[in-house]
């Protein structure tokens, strides 16, 4: 059995920041968990699977890379090109010994590399054969992206590995499949794998891109211009590669009478996870938070309690970190935060709300604002999109949320941030705002 020393393993950390005092007949109780793993090097399944891991080194990794081959990369010419050499760059930056394979996507999925329903294991020589099968991919065909996505889950599952991960690029709308093939495909692969999702140019469908990042609890951006198309695959695979635990679910423990009312992640991005509970057992729930490296994410979590008297205490939720194993165990991680409530009835204190609370709170309707700002403008409705676009600004300024405040500034004039008062732009540029739309649920941290 491989050893693993204690400074190989990601130690995780978890802080509740809350405000616990509620006047009387109050019931609502907030806090945002912050989560913290470092020092990492090999964890995750090392407990239950030692086999997955060798000592000294990383955890074992699949890699499955699908390119769009659809006939619109050839418009233009370059666009394929880009994306050839931005694989290419991906596979230069694999770890010698992680798993891999590259698909070619049209309305049909295609094995480029290494074929026979397998994946190659990345080292000098497989790196080359696999550059050298990048050369002949050529466009042509449609888009029907649920069978990219069913043909990576079937070669990721190929190999026994403790960390699956796939990156995503498309040019254009998923046309040769039915929303619900593409929905079925994502349901199939949720928590099977973890998705990065890339869209090139402007002539792809934001909410789709979206969409699968959010289902495959990965990334999604834009790259407007292919030529940053190497830059962005080599920053997504370092990424990917720093990541050591697999399949981590905040487990949450609520006592008799007490409702979630959501879990959502608000930082790096605001991510809905309330509707992805599964159940782990009497009054506990586990929400999906993919694979982690070396980083730290805030959840807001809301629960609503029983009424209580004045002076009464409770314990409004235990929070916990666990890897839930297939026999219905799980591996406890070790963090664990305590979400508190106590009747009071000192006004200050029952009033007063946590800074880390309300900031969270404002950023994901910051990131709601944008996107029904967006839709509103979309449909036509400018006296609608002008007063949520505006209020967007009025969020990103004091927030001090400089990156969303700057492309927000490239779809509206903006008279005075700190009231909301803008003016819609009359010509928008196609790629600003798709980036506002692609981006709009990035947040920034609380400022200490």
């Amino acid at each position: 059995m491989a050893n693993f020393s204690k400074s190989n393993v990601p130690q995780f950390s978890m802080d509740v920041y809350q405000n616990e005092y509620l006047p009387e007949g109050g019931r609502e109780v907030n806090a945002i968990v912050t989560v913290t793993a470092t020092g990492g090097g090999t964890v995750g399944s090392a407990v239950a699977a030692p086999h997955l891991y060798a000592p000294g080194q990383g955890p074992s990794a699949g890699v499955a890379i699908m390119v769009d081959c659809s006939g619109s990369m050839d418009y233009p010419p370059t666009k394929m090109r880009n994306a050839r050499d931005a694989t290419a760059a991906a596979i230069d930056t694999l770890r010698d010994g992680v798993h891999f394979a590259v698909i070619g996507g049209t309305h049909v999925a295609k094995e480029v590399y290494p074929g026979g329903g397998r994946l190659a294991v990345a080292d000098a020589a497989t790196r080359n054969q696999a550059k050298d099968a990048l050369r002949k991919l050529s466009a042509g065909g449609g888009t029907a992206i649920g069978t990219w996505l069913r043909l990576a889950d079937r070669l990721l599952s190929s190999d026994e590995v403790a960390i699956r991960h796939g990156i995503l690029l498309t040019d254009g709308r998923n046309e040769h499949e039915s929303p619900e093939d593409l929905k079925a495909a994502l349901d199939a692969c949720a928590g099977r794998f973890t998705c990065d999702a890339r869209g090139v140019g402007t002539d792809w469908e934001v909410k789709e891109v979206t969409g699968i990042a959010s289902a495959l609890l990965g990334t999604a951006d834009i790259v407007a211009d292919p030529a940053g198309l190497a830059a962005d695959f080599t920053q997504m695979m370092e990424t990917a590669m720093g990541k050591e635990v697999a399949d981590v679910a905040l487990r949450l423990w609520t006592p008799v009478g007490t409702t979630i009312k959501f879990v959502k992640q608000v930082a790096p991005t605001v991510e809905e996870l309330t509707d992805r509970r599964t159940e782990a057992g009497p009054r506990a729930g586990d929400y999906p938070t993919g694979s982690w490296g070396d980083e730290s994410r805030d959840y807001h979590v809301c629960v609503e309690v029983p009424a209580a008297n004045l002076g009464q205490e409770m314990l409004a939720a235990r929070v916990s970190l666990v890897i839930p194993q297939p026999d219905g165990s799980a591996q406890n991680l070790g963090a664990q935060g305590l979400v508190r409530a106590v009747w009071t009835d000192d006004m200050t204190a029952s009033t007063s709300i946590n800074p880390q609370v309300a900031h969270y709170t404002g950023q994901a309707e910051l990131a709601q604002a944008i996107q029904q700002g967006l839709d509103l403008r979309k449909a036509g409705d400018m006296d609608g999109a002008t007063a949520k676009l505006g209020r967007a600004v009025q969020l990103a300024s004091a927030s001090g949320n400089a990156d969303t405040a700057k492309l927000l500034a490239k779809v509206v004039d903006v008279v005075d941030a700190a009231t909301g008062t803008v003016r819609l732009k009359a010509k928008v540029e196609e790629a600003d705002e798709m980036t506002l739309e692609t981006r709009s649920t990035k947040t920034v941290r609380v400022k200490k």
